[in-house]
């Protein structure tokens, strides 16, 4: 049986659709899908997030870190990494999107 690709995210706008992350508006383009648990682990719901902000998520945390502690939006959140990123893109429009680089701390782990 071949793997089922995701639906992709229509392009109608979608009124007062806020990103789970930062809380911005999502608009249109530079969005992503992201699974709460990781699809390495069986994660099967999806969330639409922009794209900037699923880059973060995945360069600070390793697929088990994600599984076993920063499951939940309010967990990535409370993270000082991911705090400081939303204080920073707040202030960008729903469509900025820059590369997201990989952080040390992770590349070592």
């Amino acid at each position: 049986m071949p793997k089922r690709r995701p639906e992709p995210i229509s392009d109608e706008p979608v009124p007062d659709a806020h990103c789970p992350l930062c809380g911005r508006l999502l608009g249109t383009v530079n969005i992503d899908r992201h699974h709460l648990i990781p699809k390495t682990f069986k994660g099967k719901e999806q969330f639409p997030i922009h794209k900037i902000c699923h880059r973060k998520i995945h360069s600070a945390f390793t697929e088990r870190e994600l599984l076993q502690t920063y499951h939940t939006w309010d967990a990535l959140r409370e993270h000082e990494d991911i705090r400081s990123f939303i204080d920073w893109v707040a202030k960008k429009p729903s469509d900025f999107y820059t590369r997201t680089y990989t952080s040390n701390k992770k590349k070592y782990r």
